[in-house]
């Protein structure tokens, strides 16, 4: 069985960084990506970043590149999202899912999804 487990968010200032972690465990697909996802109160669930699960490869959303880092640490079964320069805007719920193909930007391509963690920034 596939689990998935964010942690890291929190009340931030608007400027500052923060570090989410994913994580996982269970029977994943050797290949595909493990991504990161956000969905802000009325808005539907957007795709925010991903990291291949075999070459490492990373790809961003438009709004995420530049500010955002995807990185896993194999050996701890974990996946990251560095956060900097955040803003109001960031405020969502962020969660860590899993696609059986590299490149999916689509929530509904992602297999697997943790529960999520909430990051707010105040302005």
């Amino acid at each position: 069985q596939v689990e998935l487990a964010e942690s890291g968010g929190g009340v931030v200032e608007a400027g500052a960084s923060l570090r989410l972690s994913c994580v996982h465990s269970g029977p994943l697909p050797s290949h595909g990506a493990m991504g990161w996802f956000r969905q802000a109160p009325g808005k539907e669930r957007e795709f925010v970043g991903a990291i291949g699960r075999s070459a490492g490869i990373t790809y961003y959303a438009d709004s995420a590149a530049g500010r955002f880092t995807v990185s896993r640490d194999i050996p701890k079964s974990t996946m990251f999202l560095q956060m900097t320069s955040l803003n109001a805007e960031d405020t969502a719920v962020y969660y860590c899912a899993v696609a059986r193909r590299l490149g999916e930007r689509v929530a509904d391509e992602y297999e697997y999804w943790g529960q999520g963690t909430q990051v707010t920034v105040s302005s």
